[in-house]
């Protein structure tokens, strides 16, 4: 695509790096897309949600009025710099070096946000008008807590009376090129803490005391030879990982009173979060039962697994990268989550965007290429979908 355009999206990229919105915070970054889209047409409206320093900005944007309804979602906070001292520039200058613009957020997602504009907006400066709507889900919210964002943004426009066909989220999906991977599904995510509460006692009588860590031992061996399943079609097998265990106690002769744990599990379609949740309660019971002592168990589900299952939209995005780039992206399911996991309980969702390889480290980064490309891409995905 030529660098000669009516919108660049390098330079709105950079734009909207220049704008510090580590998450919470939204340091303008949202004005800056919100002025852009109002001068297009749009009817721009901001659903702030939360308190004080939870207060947490996001923007519901649409072109048209008819169906379907061609939703870009998107999150314009980004996670902390980390050590300053280790970035090859400031994080947030948005240099370009060496064919790459560097800053926190280019990969994810402020590089993608500006080609999905760049791609609508030269699209329409050439007379080309969309059978339909176009609209944007974007919120501050997605690398922090996700309480205050896209969830509360979809019931908001809903309850107004907003209807989204189908949802384009631009997270970046490639692992190593540019047409890598298309996400038309996520697994879900459990996070648990288990608090085993003895009684604290001298190791030379432990009759006197209610020792929790060989009780915590046991409740984590039994969870982990627990066979959750072998994948399917779709999905890889689910997998529970421990990520803490706890005591607190540097003394050698003191049993503590108090053990803890924490693990997460990564589940696909052949589970339910209550489902893994009730198996687990029953376990946690039986083991504090069998051993007369108090196990709390806090269980929390922060997504459901979910698919979008093959069809002519996911071959629209397919399509459109193999029109540019001459590869076919494969349809996965792997990774972590991201805000498609509230989007699916609405409409038909995908994921597609820049190269990830960089994402949430120092000198995060993209080439200036891909994101040029991309463009091209979205561009071709608009084209099609209103065909």
């Amino acid at each position: 695509m030529s660098q000669d355009l009516t919108c660049d999206p390098v330079q709105f990229a950079q734009e909207l790096i220049r704008k510090p919105s580590v998450t919470p915070v939204d340091a303008g970054a949202l004005d800056v897309l919100q002025t852009h889209l109002e001068g297009l047409g749009f009817n721009c409206t901001r659903y702030p949600f939360g308190d004080n320093e939870d207060r947490v900005d996001n923007l519901y944007a649409r072109l048209g009025t008819t169906a379907p309804n061609f939703c870009f979602a998107g999150h314009t906070d980004v996670v902390p710099v980390g050590d300053t001292a280790k970035w090859e520039s400031d994080p947030f200058e948005a240099a370009l070096k060496n064919g790459e613009l560097v800053g926190r957020g280019a990969a994810d997602m402020k590089g993608a946000i500006a080609a999905f504009v760049a791609a609508m907006t030269n699209l329409l400066e050439t007379g080309w008008q969309p059978k339909g709507s176009i609209s944007f889900l974007i919120t501050g919210d997605e690398e922090g807590p996700a309480v205050n964002g896209t969830d509360k943004l979809l019931k908001a426009i809903i309850a107004a009376g907003e209807t989204i066909d189908h949802c384009l989220v631009g997270e970046p999906t490639n692992p190593d090129a540019l047409g890598d991977m298309i996400k038309n599904g996520r697994r879900g995510s459990l996070n648990a803490k288990l608090t085993v509460k003895g009684q604290q006692g001298h190791v030379a009588y432990p009759h006197r005391a209610k020792n929790p860590v060989p009780v915590l031992m046991d409740l984590l061996t039994r969870l982990l030879a627990w066979h959750l399943d072998d994948g399917n079609e779709f999905f890889q097998p689910s997998n529970l990982e421990v990520t803490s265990i706890d005591v607190a106690n540097t003394a050698h002769n003191v049993i503590a009173e108090t053990a803890r744990a924490m693990f997460n599990i990564r589940f696909n379609t052949e589970h339910r979060g209550d489902d893994l949740k009730a198996h687990i309660k029953a376990l946690v019971e039986d083991v504090a039962a069998a051993n007369d002592i108090v196990i709390e168990a806090d269980l929390r589900v922060t997504g459901e697994a979910f698919l979008t299952d093959p069809d002519s939209f996911t071959d629209t995005l397919q399509q459109a990268v193999q029109d540019v780039t001459g590869r076919r992206p494969e349809l996965s399911t792997s990774g972590g989550t991201s805000d498609a996991r509230y989007i699916t309980h609405y409409a038909p969702v995908a994921e597609f965007g820049l190269v990830g390889a960089t994402m949430h480290q120092v000198n995060e980064r993209v080439a200036v290429s891909d994101i040029y490309t991309l463009t091209e891409i979205y561009t071709q995905v608009l084209k099609r979908y209103f065909a």
